[in-house]
């Protein structure tokens, strides 16, 4: 068999009708943006020009006020936007490779200009050429229908994704779609053309995408604005119980509208880490003109419940959020300070609770959240110190400050964190605890210094054995012994406040 790339003329693209010995005379002809490539390149090229120079926005306008045609060429011929790294249709790329074998000519469709376009079919070897045929969408969509058919009069094969695609594949012999739309399948068959459906049974929806970029789980963090109601007494008052329950849900939603802008800042970083290029934004599950939007409605909703709360509330919730951007955006790559950052972005969760509920501050309390979840924090950059260990031996962690050759610092100053949080807790039962008559039970309380002393050492354990998962909180809520042992301190958290039938506090 013969493999033969495809003539090109001196613009790049495919110069004459194609036919070559020992392939099949109907090339299948691929879309390249939004196909191929799990991802749209304009977005991506405007994210990537942002992050290397926040004041490109002004670049942007004005290469936008010279028609979007414009725009696009200069942002996806930027070198800020890394063609190599973006994501790829694993299951239609694999599909390519088995036609190849067989004798298909394979030809990427394209309205990039043809020095990137063949810049970006250089990732695929099974790639015999270039047309930049017009965009697959309005009335481009038609002009690369048409252009199709006068270079490929024997009639080609098309690969598409999207409704836009319509026009070439009625244009084309058989069609073959991607992305697992059963309303695209249906209308494409309705165009009387074969239609071969790919990967999409193991496609996930993209609203199950958002879901798990929005990083629901995370919510369990929330609870931490009831500690304050319990322990200031007010467990018997509903309007402090509706207050409490607004701070959590106004958190929760400014947490997941955070955690996308995060994903999107970290897009390059994400993408070459061994765990973290799964995420719905660095795997293209969720398109990036999906998570903008959805950023902007949970910060809106976030805002206005915290206003509804009450205007202590909004004022930490719009502390929470800077400190939470100011991390995600630069902060995170400051080494130890990411971790006592994080430490903070928990405490801050305490601080909304105090604030919501109208109680007294504890600085104690503060003090041992401050170092319990700063342990925490270091616990998730020891265990990626540990996956960088082992796969690179050494050198500096992808988007992070830290140098492989810090994992014994990181472990020593993890653990003493986590050590002193208890000691604090034992300062705090000591000190200030039995002072104030809030709690019906308060000597129940001396259950939580062993209870945390397991858990840390839990932690920290399977650290050491490379077992626990990147997140401790999301290693927290599915490991058994973990969760017995919440239960245990939740259980007598709950004594502590309403008491045990038949003995006084």
């Amino acid at each position: 068999m013969v493999a033969l790339r495809a003539p090109l003329d001196a613009a790049g693209n495919l110069d004459a009708p194609v036919g070559a010995p020992g392939l099949d005379p109907v090339p299948l002809v691929v879309d390249l943006d939004g196909t191929l490539l799990r991802t749209n390149l304009i977005h991506e090229g405007i994210l990537a020009l942002l992050r290397s120079d926040a004041l490109a926005i002004v670049r942007l306008l004005g290469w936008l006020l010279a028609g979007r045609a414009a725009l696009r060429r200069r942002v996806v011929a930027h070198p800020a936007l890394d063609l190599a790294t973006v994501p790829v249709d694993e299951d239609l790329l694999a599909d390519l490779a088995a036609r190849k074998a067989s004798g298909r000519m394979i030809v990427l469709a394209t309205a990039l200009d043809p020095a990137v376009a063949r810049r970006a079919a250089q990732r695929f070897p099974m790639v015999d050429g270039v047309i930049a045929a017009g965009d697959a969408s309005g009335p481009a969509a038609a002009a690369r229908a048409t252009r199709l058919a006068e270079l490929f009069p024997q009639g080609f094969d098309y690969a598409g994704s999207a409704g836009a695609d319509m026009p070439v594949w009625a244009a084309a012999r058989r069609a073959l779609v991607t992305g697992g739309r059963p309303a695209i399948v249906e209308a494409v068959r309705a165009l009387g053309r074969p239609v071969d459906e790919i990967g999409a049974s193991a496609r996930p929806s993209r609203l199950r995408a958002l879901f798990k970029g929005l990083r629901l789980h995370q919510w369990a963090k929330n609870a931490l604005v009831f500690v304050p109601l319990v322990l200031g007494g007010r467990v018997g008052e509903p309007a402090a119980w509706l207050a409490a329950l607004g701070a959590f849900l106004a958190l929760g939603l400014i947490a997941s509208a955070t955690y996308l802008v995060n994903d999107l800042w970290d897009l390059p970083h994400d993408r070459a880490h061994w765990t973290k290029r799964d995420r719905p934004l660095a795997s293209g599950r969720l398109p990036l003109a999906l998570a903008v939007p959805a950023i902007a409605a949970g910060l809106a909703l976030g805002l206005g419940l915290a206003t509804w709360v009450g205007s202590a509330v909004l004022a930490g919730v719009l502390a929470y959020l800077a400190l939470t951007l100011a991390y995600s955006l630069s902060l995170k790559r400051v080494p130890m300070l990411d971790a006592l950052m994080l430490g903070s972005l928990f405490t801050m969760r305490l601080v909304i609770g105090v604030a919501a509920v109208a109680v007294a501050w504890s600085p104690w309390l503060l003090t041992f959240s401050m170092f319990l979840f700063t342990s925490l924090s270091f616990a998730k950059r020891h265990t990626e110190l540990r996956g960088a260990v082992k796969r690179m031996r050494s050198g500096k962690l992808s988007g992070r400050g830290y140098h492989t050759a810090d994992e014994p610092v990181v472990l020593a100053f993890g653990i003493a964190a986590g050590l002193a949080s208890i000691v604090i807790f034992i300062l705090y039962l000591a000190n200030e605890a039995f002072r104030h008559a809030v709690l019906a039970a308060p000597f129940l309380l001396w259950s939580f210094p062993p209870i945390l002393a397991l858990f840390m050492s839990r932690v920290w354990l399977l650290a050491g054995r490379d077992e626990l998962n990147d997140d401790p909180v999301a290693f927290a809520i599915r490991d058994r012994a973990s969760l017995g042992l919440a239960g245990a301190a939740g259980l007598a958290f709950a004594l502590a406040a309403f008491g045990i039938p038949g003995i006084a506090g």
